[in-house]
């Protein structure tokens, strides 16, 4: 039987963990996902920065989420404002907790955002959001690619529907977990979304690979996966019924016309996560 190190598939709700926040504005209702596996529970700690608040954990090194809200107000100045990179380790961690930039110095990863630099509309609330408290080690593939088709598709959505919430996040499965110095290479990520015009709910989830392939999944289903609550400021109803979200799209080029072997592949989500697992237990 195929053991979880670290982080486990199952959602032991009845040790729920409920917390407060310094910065509800971030959240549904005001209310910050909440930690639902005893596993997640040890060395957490929760980071209210000007435009996303995270939940990082000592164990991995990386955020369990990274939660904002965003405007097509907000969106607009953003998209006027040019990227600065600032990549650094975040003072407000314990060291013994924190991810170092030596950790991730000639690993092949890239510093992936969960809370994107493109999101935020000044200098610096986009500077806060090159802590690596916000950032997990991502295959460049997936950064460049289906990752970064899905940030593009969340802020369109944004920007049509005028506000929505964005919660982000690793997910870590299997017995073979990767370290890159002291932190844990996730095996999925994922990113879900409530609009408050439609009333529902969704997520996308990826495998930390060079994939161009996603799965659309319910909030419900996704928290079965990663062990918190994500969204438990809304009813369970909507938890469960799930959204319709747009198709990434890949980056445009205007040298280049759009190919097939280009786009992204909609999965189904069983058979995208038993793949990761299979490939897991190979290794």
């Amino acid at each position: 039987m195929l053991r979880y190190l670290v982080f486990s598939l199952k959602v032991l709700v009845s040790t729920s963990v409920l917390a407060g926040t310094d910065c509800p504005q971030h959240f549904v209702a005001g209310q910050p996902p909440v930690v639902t596996n005893p596993k997640f529970q040890p060395r957490t700690q929760p980071l209210c920065f000007r435009a996303f608040a995270v939940l990082h954990s000592g164990l991995s090194r990386t955020p369990l989420y990274s939660a904002e809200y965003l405007t097509r107000k907000n969106l607009k100045n953003a998209a006027k404002l040019s990227r600065k990179d600032s990549f650094h380790a975040e003072d407000a961690l314990p060291e013994r907790d924190r991810a170092e930039l030596s950790d991730y110095k000639l690993t092949g990863y890239d510093r992936g955002h969960m809370a994107p630099s493109d999101d935020f509309a000044t200098r610096k609330a986009q500077a806060e959001s090159f802590s690596l408290a916000n950032m997990v080690p991502q295959s460049h593939e997936n950064n460049i690619g289906v990752w970064s088709g899905i940030e593009r598709m969340t802020r369109q959505l944004a920007t049509t529907e005028g506000d929505i919430y964005v919660i982000s996040g690793p997910a870590f499965i299997g017995g073979n977990l990767k370290k890159i110095g002291n932190v844990l290479v996730p095996t999925h990520l994922w990113k879900v979304i409530y609009s408050p015009t439609q009333q529902r709910a969704g997520a996308y989830l990826i495998t930390n690979d060079d994939t161009r392939d996603y799965a659309v999944v319910s909030v419900s289903k996704l928290e079965k996966m990663v062990g918190l609550s994500l969204l438990p400021g809304l009813p369970q109803n909507i938890r469960d019924a799930g959204m319709a979200l747009p198709k990434p799209e890949p980056r445009q080029d205007r040298r280049k016309k759009t190919r097939p072997q280009d786009e992204f592949t909609l999965r189904d989500f069983t058979s995208l996560v038993m793949d990761a697992l299979n490939r897991a237990i190979k290794h």
